[in-house]
């Protein structure tokens, strides 16, 4: 079914657009969660929490582009998931992208800085979109989808320490970009 379709669907508040998402764009939302946790009963809690959530957006939302909704929410679920099952432990998989990015980019940590939260995000789009595809895919990759070094290196034909070379000058450079425009690390 066309994405347009499983909208409609949604709009009519039809239980098909969940059976329509979940068969169309499942696998996907299970890879970007899995991504991040490591459990597959967080995974499927995830995957189906994505569901709600979709569910509960659209409407008033209406999603341009559903894959990239259904995406983000599963990203942002999982996330949340991630942080509240390793709120005493450190040291997983994830925590490592995360401290990778830890010297380009602070958290918000008050109100008062979300401003500066969406500048700074306007800013990263702008040095994502002067990279080229390769660079900028790599990036997307390893720091939206949390895609490990080793399958990095198998998509992208190069060995793990090039890429792991690659995706080092693009932190420095997107470190650089970062503070020529003012925003303080």
């Amino acid at each position: 079914m066309e994405d347009q379709g499983i909208i409609r669907l949604y709009l009519q508040r039809s239980q098909q657009a969940i059976v329509e998402t979940k068969n169309k764009y499942g696998a996907y939302c299970r890879v970007i969660a899995r991504n991040i946790l490591p459990s597959n009963p967080d995974i499927e809690e995830c995957e189906n929490d994505t569901y709600l959530a979709a569910w509960n957006a659209i409407p008033p939302n209406l999603p341009e582009k559903l894959p990239v909704f259904l995406g983000r929410i599963t990203r942002n679920i999982a996330l949340d998931k991630h942080s509240y099952n390793t709120a005493k432990k450190r040291s997983r998989e994830f925590e490592v992208i995360l401290t990778e990015l830890e010297e380009c980019i602070a958290g918000p940590a008050t109100v008062e800085t979300e401003y500066e939260a969406g500048e700074t995000a306007g800013l990263i789009n702008q040095f994502l979109y002067g990279l080229d595809e390769q660079n900028r895919n790599l990036f997307i990759r390893r720091y939206w989808y949390a895609d490990s070094i080793k399958e990095l290196s198998r998509e992208f034909k190069m060995s793990s320490s090039k890429v792991k070379s690659i995706l080092f000058r693009l932190r420095n450079k997107l470190r650089s970009h970062l503070k020529q425009e003012g925003v303080d690390l």
